[in-house]
């Protein structure tokens, strides 16, 4: 009895198993066909997407090759040509009883670059100026050649340049096209102490050391005081027949690994400011430090620079073995076209004595880009100076270029 009642229940399990086998199998064949289906618009996608690149690609060329100004077609060498220029007016009251107003109009700079790619690792570079307009004998302006130099990328993320270019150190030295920065006139600081614009003629190397963390290191021409001047700006020898009895080298490390922040501090040092001149060298040291930072409309810029020199220079001015001075500048951009900007300088040519030798200068600001590379500048300015000496307030009106 127990034999015939189990027998139909066995049969059962069995076609109940075979009908969850058939059930299970139709439904992976159901989930490989999804799948198929899946796989062949991936494939449709990722064809799109390839094409999407090539095409990107191209226009990625196109706009490099429209940025360099290349001539001819691929594969020849190029050659480009940029370059900017300002125009001033200047409105200042002296407030000394003795001094003199200043109401001047200035082309200050004309300034054509011209630069030649030999090789994808070989490339030239150029800036010529002419300032205040009109040069020649018994004219205040000025014909400068104040880069020329051969770059070569010897390495990956290395190389090394030689000829005349601008001394790695401060902010405006190196990047000073009339649309990069706020003020008709350059900030105080970097032309009394760091004597900007300033080049010199040697050899100096760039390369990164980790990400966001770049090198210069550079090995030049140095500065060369006149006679009975101690004030730095006074030792720009502008590669003009340099006298090169001794040398200056200037070393620079920079950290852009955060975005929007700027970090970098300059050391130089030179073997004489007299080149000569005096029986002992008058050896110095310059340090720098800066940082900009931008974030959403809103920077700032902040700069400290102080020469140490040998105690010898006091016989010409005392107090000028130390020259310092700092700034710190705040701005907004209001939108593409608009950006307002505050300033605070302070700087001292004589500043290791007791005696006042301090200046400082405030000043407020509009810029106004009408594009990108083209600006109109108004800034409102006040000084603060030692005793004696010339003290100005008043204002300037600016309009420059760059291509």
């Amino acid at each position: 009895m127990f034999k015939y009642s189990f027998l139909p229940l066995f049969c059962g399990l069995l076609c109940a198993q075979a009908h969850a086998e058939s059930a299970t199998e139709s439904e992976l064949w159901k989930a490989i066909k999804k799948q198929q289906v899946t796989i062949d618009e991936l494939k449709e996608k990722l064809e799109q997407t390839e094409q999407q690149v090539k095409e990107s690609d191209k226009k990625i060329e196109a706009t490099a090759d429209a940025v360099a100004g290349t001539t001819g077609t691929a594969g020849e060498n190029k050659t480009f040509i940029g370059g900017y220029g300002e125009l001033h007016y200047n409105q200042w009251n002296n407030q000394l009883a003795t001094g003199q107003d200043k109401r001047e109009m200035d082309f200050h700079r004309f300034v054509l670059l011209f630069g030649h790619q030999f090789t994808d690792s070989v490339r030239f570079f150029s800036e010529f100026e002419l300032e205040h307009a009109v040069a020649g004998e018994g004219k205040k302006g000025e014909v400068e050649l104040e880069q020329a130099y051969l770059q070569w990328d010897f390495a990956s993320k290395h190389n090394v340049k030689t000829g005349v270019f601008l001394v790695p150190v401060g902010i405006i030295n190196e990047t000073h096209e009339p649309d990069t920065f706020y003020g008709v006139e350059r900030n105080t600081v970097e032309n009394k102490i760091i004597p900007a614009t300033w080049w010199e003629g040697g050899a100096a190397f760039n390369g990164e050391l980790a990400e966001g963390w770049s090198y210069d290191v550079a090995a030049h021409s140095g500065l060369a005081l006149p006679d009975k001047k101690f004030l730095v700006r006074d030792g720009r020898q502008k590669v003009s027949e340099a006298k090169a009895k001794s040398k200056a080298y200037t070393g620079r490390v920079k950290f852009t690994g955060i975005a929007g922040l700027e970090v970098a501090s300059s050391v130089q040092y030179q073997e004489d400011f007299l080149q000569g001149a005096a029986a002992t060298a008058v050896d110095a040291v310059l340090m720098e430090a800066h940082v900009q930072y931008q974030v959403g409309q809103f920077s700032v810029r902040a700069l400290y620079a102080e020469w140490d020199i040998d105690d010898a220079i006091q016989t010409i001015a005392s107090g000028a073995d130390e020259q310092k001075g700092w700034y710190i500048e705040p701005s907004y951009r209001l939108n593409d076209q608009w950006g307002v900007f505050a300033r605070y300088s302070l700087w001292d040519n004589q500043a290791s004595d007791a005696a006042d030798s301090e200046y400082n200068e405030s000043s407020v600001g509009v810029n106004f880009w009408l594009t990108e590379s083209t600006v109109f500048k108004f800034d409102l300015f006040e000084q603060s100076a030692p005793t004696l000496k010339d003290e100005f307030s008043g204002f300037n009106l600016g309009v420059g270029y760059s291509f």
